[in-house]
This record gives C-alpha cells, sequence and structure tokens, in this order.
C-alpha cells in the first residue's frame, strides 16, 4: 500500500470558466429557422422588386419620359411583400400592405401613369429611406 505521503501531487485544476454548451436542435428551432429564412427571402424579394420599379419611375420621372403601370405594380407590389416581411406591428404591416395593394390595382384599372403619380412615388420612397436610415436600430436584450 501506499501512503498518502509517497503519493505524488496532482496539478490544480483550471478554474477558468467553461463556454456554454448549445443546447441541442430542437424541431421547435428548426420551424422558427425556417421562419426566419423564409422572412429573409421575402425581404430580400420585396427590396428587389421595390428597386426595380423605383429605377424605372425615377428614369422616367428626371427624363420625361413616359412608363407603363407594370413599374408601379411591380413597386407596390414589392412593397407588399417588404412589408409582410419586415414590420413588426401587426397594425402597420397590414395597413402598408393593403395600401400597397389598393395602390397596384389602382395603376392596373386606371391603366396610365401621370406625371405626379411619378413624383410621389419617387419623393415618398426617398422619405422613406431618410426615414430608416436615420432611425436608431433596436438593442437585444439577452
Amino acid at each position: 500500500m501506499m501512503n498518502p505521503e509517497n503519493q505524488p501531487e496532482l496539478p490544480e485544476e483550471n478554474t477558468t470558466p467553461k463556454p456554454p454548451v448549445p443546447r441541442p436542435v430542437q424541431e421547435d428551432d428548426s420551424e422558427d429557422q425556417e421562419n426566419r429564412q423564409m422572412q429573409v427571402a421575402m425581404k430580400m424579394v420585396g427590396s428587389a422588386m421595390v428597386f426595380i420599379g423605383f429605377i424605372q419611375v425615377f428614369l422616367s420621372a428626371s427624363t420625361g419620359a413616359e412608363i407603363s403601370v407594370f413599374p408601379m405594380i411591380i413597386y407596390f407590389s414589392g412593397m407588399a411583400l417588404w412589408a409582410y416581411s419586415s414590420i413588426e406591428n401587426l397594425t402597420r404591416r397590414y395597413t402598408v400592405m393593403a395600401l400597397s395593394l389598393l395602390c397596384a390595382v389602382a395603376f392596373l384599372q386606371f391603366g396610365e401613369v401621370l406625371f405626379w403619380h411619378k413624383y410621389l412615388v419617387y419623393w415618398g420612397t426617398i422619405g422613406v429611406v431618410v426615414f430608416f436610415m436615420f432611425k436608431t436600430p433596436k438593442v437585444p436584450t439577452d
């Protein structure tokens, strides 16, 4: 038998905190992940549609050329997609979506784009971009 005095000394254990172990992925987490991925995809498609429609409206307003109603329909449909994926407040979300789709249907019914329509869309888009440019982002609380 060994004496406790003859046993070799063990080094002291490291007391630094270990990083937290990630929890295993559950079914609810994968469903939330799929919803987030769909929201990101809708936000990207909506932003692209708004951009495509806005570029045509901008070029038409700056050169004085006429455009058909399709750039306006693309613009307002993209605005509805973007609102659905981006705005968290349900009242604001569905209000923006309803107004966007109402404008798209109105342009489709009216059949033409007038000079003041283009400038309203042009300055409205600039106003929205400036608003979101200077809005302070939320800080996540964890």
